[in-house]
Order: structure tokens, then C-alpha cells, then sequence
């Protein structure tokens, strides 16, 4: 069942293969984020990483734009609030959830939506879209993520230039960079974005959930200490299997190798 905002400027809409898309829906004013649209889509992102059902998540933006950031309009209403509340930070719920989140990308991603963007794990964007940090215009303070993320990704020296002069990164140049996955014609977007969630949904859920998590918590390490998480949560998950798991492992493979074998 759909689960919409009383004011529908979150959408979110459960598919009936497990992929959620929640809609950032406010095209009018290009997606800006007010305060209980934050509130609002941390929430989203909280339900979803609970519900069985939902095995990957697709976030995008109506109309002409991704999100253009925060509305300034009712900047005190948001700055002012408890930025460190991660039940009312949509990053802080995004970085929380289990389930492997694929950003579509169209149009700008200003700021706050950069910043949103930054929390996926994929994403996938419209030719011509661009990324975009204006917290030094307009003298705002990032809370987050993006003076800290951006540099790990694109490098020190490209995320200054990004963000101390408030550079567009096109979509192009953040492919080759390694920070967007693919680039596409801008009707092809939610469609490519769909092919990549369907490809998820059809792998082994328990050993998605673990990869994604074992991949997210690394990146905070340096690498001989993530080397060792790794083996530790190997060692944990094959001393958990059952042998039944473990024949289930095995029919499952071999399975798979005589499919690909009666199409030579």
C-alpha cells in the first residue's frame, strides 16, 4: 500500500517487486526542503529500512529538478532546529538504512539535495544534471556531510573548487570522477535506476544487507582495519550457517551453472 505525506510533498510508493521510490514533490519550488519535509522524509527513510518488504529504494525529485536544497524562505525555522536530531535529519535516516538506496538523479542537486544525493549508495543522473554547493554563497554551515564526503570521493583539490567556489559539477565530469554511476538521457533515469534496483532485488537479501553494510562501515577505516572487519563478519556469518544453508548454497549454484550452460 502507498504510504503518502499529509501534504504529498513526500511521496512514497511501495512496488510490488520490493522497490520503493520516494518522490521529493514540491516541483514548484524545485524541491526545496522545508522544515516538516525533512522531518517527513527522514521518517520515510526510517519506515522503509524497517519494512521486509522493501528490498531497495529509489530516491528522486518531480519535475525539472532533484531538490534544490533547503528553502531559504524558513532558513532560521531549519538551521535553528537541533541539527544534530537524527530522527528529523533525512541524511543522518538515508546513512542509517539498511537497504541499498539509489539516488535518480535530474536536474540540480543544490546543497542540501547534493547532500542527500552523497547519502546513496548509486546513482544515476540525467545528462546535463548538475551538482551543486552553495553553503559558501550564502554563508550556510554544512551539517550534512558534504565538506567531508565530497574530498573522499572527487578528491581534496576538486571538492574545494566545488565548494569554496561554488563550481557545478556536472554529471559528466562526476562519472569520470567516480562519484555518479551512470549517465543517461533524462528519460531513461527512473527506468535505468529500476534495472539497477531490479538486479538487487533478485540477489540473496540476507548477504546484500551484510555487503552493504560491511562496504559503508570499511570506508570509516583505513584499510587494514577494514581488511580485518571483513574477516570477522565473514567468519561470524559461515559460523551462523545451517547445513541446510550451506546445501541450499550449493543446489542454488548449481543451478545457476546449468542455466548458463543450456544457453551455449
Amino acid at each position: 500500500m502507498d504510504r503518502q505525506s499529509p501534504e504529498k510533498l513526500i511521496l512514497v510508493n511501495r512496488e510490488p517487486n520490493g522497490v520503493a521510490v520516494v518522490t521529493i514533490n514540491r516541483p514548484g519550488s524545485l524541491n526545496s526542503l522545508t522544515r516538516p519535509m525533512m522531518v517527513d522524509l527522514a521518517q520515510a527513510f526510517k519506515r522503509l529500512g524497517r519494512d521486509e518488504s522493501v528490498r531497495a529504494i529509489i530516491i528522486t525529485g518531480s519535475g525539472r529538478s532533484f531538490c534544490s536544497g533547503v528553502d531559504l524562505s524558513a532558513a532560521e525555522d531549519v538551521f535553528k532546529g537541533d541539527v544534530k536530531d537524527p530522527e528529523s535529519d533525512p541524511v543522518a535516516q538515508l546513512e542509517r538504512c539498511r537497504k541499498p538506496i539509489i539516488g535518480a538523479i535530474r536536474g540540480f542537486a543544490v546543497t542540501a539535495g547534493f547532500e542527500i544525493a552523497l547519502a546513496c549508495d548509486i546513482l544515476v543522473a540525467a545528462k546535463g544534471s548538475k551538482f551543486m554547493d552553495t553553503h559558501a554563497r550564502f554563508g550556510i554551515f554544512p551539517s550534512w556531510g558534504l565538506s567531508q564526503k565530497l574530498s573522499r570521493i572527487v578528491g581534496a583539490n576538486k571538492a574545494r573548487e566545488v565548494s569554496l567556489a561554488a563550481t557545478p559539477l556536472t554529471a559528466e565530469v562526476a562519472e569520470r570522477l567516480g562519484f555518479v554511476n551512470h549517465v543517461v538521457e533524462e528519460g531513461e533515469v527512473l527506468k535505468k535506476s529500476r534495472e539497477i534496483a531490479d538486479a538487487i532485488v533478485k540477489n540473496n537479501q540476507d548477504l546484500v544487507l551484510r555487503y552493504k553494510a560491511v562496504i559503508n562501515d570499511g570506508l570509516k577505516l583505513d584499510l587494514g582495519r577494514a581488511l580485518s572487519l571483513e574477516k570477522e563478519r565473514a567468519h561470524d556469518y559461515y559460523n551462523g550457517m545451517t547445513k541446510e544453508q550451506f546445501r541450499k548454497m550449493q543446489e542454488f549454484i548449481a543451478g545457476r551453472s546449468s542455466k548458463k550452460q543450456s544457453k551455449l
